[in-house]
């Protein structure tokens, strides 16, 4: 569970850095744009190595509730549209031009999906951070774009079209196999 919430407090660190423009202007300066992104980066991958390897040891460890089995499909369903989603976030389309932040979107719609579905601690602290870590994100984003630090551009719709092709393959293959071999777990069997 240690490395759970150490990964955990890592990722909140390293992702509050940009919310401090002091603190990131001063480390863009020191290190070069390139430089900061490529330690942020890092930082971001080390937390997430921390709580993938934290969470599968404390997993079943402590079990809080048994989700009867309609929730898995119930998660199943929402991970579709967090899948579509997420992949919105990377491309300037329609649907991020309307949503302003589909990713942080699809971080509530996957971290609501995987509670209803997991009854452990570990996975309500794992999960419960990202809601709440995506909820702070988008009041985050609402704030930056209202001081004109961020600017949403004109969303095409081709590249909706190439996000759900895209979200749409990565929820397949999720679902037959890939899913399964990350986590030990099958999303709906």
């Amino acid at each position: 569970m240690v490395l759970l919430l150490v990964g955990i407090a890592l990722f909140l660190v390293i992702h509050l850095v940009p919310q401090k423009t002091e603190l990131k202007d001063g480390l863009t300066l020191r290190f070069g744009v390139m430089g900061y992104r490529i330690f942020h980066g890092v930082i971001a991958l080390v937390a997430v190595g921390l709580i993938y390897v934290g969470y599968f040891a404390a997993k079943g460890t402590f079990i809080l509730w048994y989700p009867p089995i309609w929730t898995r499909h119930l998660a199943a369903t929402l991970m579709l549209i967090a899948s579509i989603l997420a992949f919105s976030g990377a491309f300037s389309g329609k649907i991020k031009q309307k949503l302003t932040s589909p990713f942080s979107i699809a971080i509530k719609t996957w971290a609501f999906a995987h509670l209803l579905a997991n009854g452990s601690l570990s996975d309500l602290i794992l999960f419960g951070f990202f809601l709440f870590f995506g909820v702070s994100y988008r009041i985050s984003l609402k704030r930056r774009i209202a001081a004109g630090r961020v600017t949403i551009p004109e969303g095409r719709v081709s590249q909706d079209i190439l996000a759900i092709l895209l979200g749409l393959a990565f929820y397949a293959a999720m679902i037959f196999g890939v899913h399964e071999w990350l986590f030990g777990v099958s999303p709906l069997f």
